[in-house]
């Protein structure tokens, strides 16, 4: 009777493990990458915010926001987030 139960289980362990490899352990692996690219944001990095906006970051500030800069005189705070891509990275100060 023990056997028949584990049996019974054994589909849907194997089902979990496969959507484990397939999808979550992705997701997660996107997730640090993502964490990783924001987090190495500095001033005069050029950014594409998920929504849409091209810009220079002009301040990085401590409390997760950005300073944004998109026109030339014109700075918008963005949620640092929501930043989905670096078009262009600055190099560190010597």
């Amino acid at each position: 009777m023990e056997g028949g139960a584990i049996a019974q289980f054994l589909p849907l362990i194997l089902i979990f493990g496969i959507m484990y490899f397939l999808l979550i352990r992705p997701q997660q692996k996107k997730i640090k990458e993502h964490k990783a690219m924001v987090d190495a944001l500095r001033r005069g990095d050029q950014i594409v915010t998920q929504g849409g906006l091209i810009g220079k970051v002009a301040k990085v500030k401590d409390d997760g926001e950005l300073e944004v800069e998109i026109a030339e005189g014109v700075k918008v705070r963005v949620v640092q987030s929501t930043v989905a891509q670096v078009l262009n990275k600055t190099e560190p100060a010597k």
